[in-house]
């Protein structure tokens, strides 16, 4: 997402990095780059000509064009004004309602069953009892995608035969207040903004139910057209949010730049991907960094807690400190590792690397076919070898190489490494038990040992 406006903007900055000092000649050479590079981006022209006079005048309000670093200066006021066009702050959903009432909406093929699933999916994890309602009653076989989605998912689906929407959403409320449901996520039909008949069965169903949320669900990949959909759905429904999909898919980014300042209406969640759990609530400020190439490490570490269990954290650090760390349990943890995503989105959420998108995709094309000879690797041992490295000799070696079809001198150059690593591990844990003794005796309140999931559950002071 945003890669394309990102890699201009970073090479932007980075040529004025080459420059002593911001002068008016090439504060407007720069400000013409960024313009080029939105409107490449499928940026609103609106947007763009206020994006660029707000840099402008931020740059002669805070007097920088004498400053002494030109290229951090340039990185802060795009930041600042990134993180503005985005919609500043994180509005979280309103999960007000006994039950809450969250109506999806949007036009049709824009993703919005899929979304309702993968919100159910959201709130579900997050403690949450939401029962979908199938509210799509004009499209064939609406209910049984719906359906088919919730018992993938694991989640209640509320359906009738009959034609009469708000006949269908009352008794849904009944059946959620009988059976313990406490959100409800409607998931109405799509309609063309211009559909008057169909909108009217919108304005119909907020005046009777006042849902809390009204989600508009749109495709990031209609770029331009987005806003137009935007703006007609508001105009007449007062949207209170908007559910970006298929946003891995759309490399410029446009539409996401330009529907919050369009439409003055945050964007409350993000579709990332095709898997059920791939939506995530945005962060204006967290999206404005990894535009610039400055990572996302606060997304980075919740993805991590997400992945690593407290049991399995504790269950590879005590086998990490017995130097009992064994091939399984490095099969396990690359497992582990496929469950962030892409390697190439998990490079981008790191800070410092300034890599372009096309160096991540060499860097993760490399690094995921090594996965997959490793994998292989391991999967031609016996179980025995499998949880016992140091039975490792040359017979084995040879017989693994012929098995796996990986050449001998990789197989040798591949448990060197291995266990190079495994001894690093173990030296790490050591470091840490004696720290944690040190620290227990300078007494209680200044720490005393933490354990690896601890630590991880301690970066959340960072957000």
């Amino acid at each position: 997402m945003f890669d394309s406006l990102s890699d201009k903007l970073q090479d932007i900055i980075k040529r004025t990095a080459g420059q002593k000092e911001l002068t008016q000649d090439n504060m407007q050479d720069a400000l013409r780059e960024i313009r080029r590079a939105l409107l490449e981006a499928d940026v609103n022209l609106r947007v763009v000509k206020a994006f660029i006079s707000n840099i402008k005048d931020k740059a002669e309000g805070e007097n920088v064009l004498s400053g002494i670093n030109p290229s951090q200066q340039l990185v802060k006021i795009v930041h600042d004004e990134l993180i503005e066009l985005l919609g500043k702050e994180v509005k979280p959903l309103d999960f007000s309602g006994h039950p809450n009432l969250i109506m999806m909406l949007g036009l049709q093929g824009s993703g919005k069953t899929t979304s309702s699933a993968k919100l159910a999916v959201k709130l579900k994890k997050e403690g949450r009892n939401p029962l979908l309602v199938a509210c799509d009653v004009y499209r064939p076989a609406a209910i049984t995608q719906l359906k088919s989605l919730g018992e993938q998912i694991g989640v209640n689906v509320y359906s009738e035969d009959g034609q009469d929407v708000q006949s269908i959403i009352n008794n849904a409320i009944n059946y959620a207040k009988e059976n313990g449901f406490n959100t409800l996520i409607l998931d109405t039909a799509g309609r063309l903004q211009i559909d008057t008949d169909m909108m009217a069965e919108l304005l119909l169903i907020d005046r009777v139910f006042h849902p809390a949320e009204k989600l508009l669900v749109i495709d990031s990949m209609t770029g331009q057209e987005a806003v137009n959909v935007a703006e007609n759905f508001d105009a007449q429904l007062g949207v209170t949010g908007l559910v970006l999909t298929k946003l891995d898919g759309d490399s410029r980014g446009g539409a996401a730049l330009s529907v919050v300042y369009c439409t003055q209406k945050p964007i409350k969640l993000t579709g990332t991907g095709e898997k059920l759990n791939a939506l995530e609530d945005f962060y204006p400020e967290r999206m404005a960094t990894r535009i610039l190439g400055m990572g996302d490490i606060v997304s980075l570490v919740e993805r991590a807690q997400e992945v690593f269990d407290e049991k399995s954290a504790r269950e590879m650090e005590e086998k990490m400190s017995k130097a009992e760390f064994s091939f399984n349990n490095f099969l396990k943890m690359q497992k582990q590792m496929k469950m962030f995503g892409s390697m190439d989105n998990l490079l981008g959420m790191i800070p410092g690397l300034g890599l372009s998108k096309d160096d991540r995709q060499k860097i993760s094309h490399e690094g995921e076919k090594q996965f997959k000879r490793i994998e292989v690797f391991i999967q031609s041992m016996t179980p025995e070898e499998r949880e016992h490295p140091e039975l490792m000799n040359t017979s084995r070696k040879k017989r693994i190489a012929a098995g796996s079809g990986i050449p001998i001198h990789d197989v040798n150059l591949f448990i060197t490494q291995f266990e190079q690593m495994r001894s690093m591990m173990k030296g790490f844990s050591d470091v840490k038990k004696n720290m944690g003794k040190m620290m227990g005796k300078l007494g209680p309140n200044m720490g005393g040992k933490l354990s690896m999931h601890q630590m991880m559950k301690n970066m959340r002071r960072f957000k």
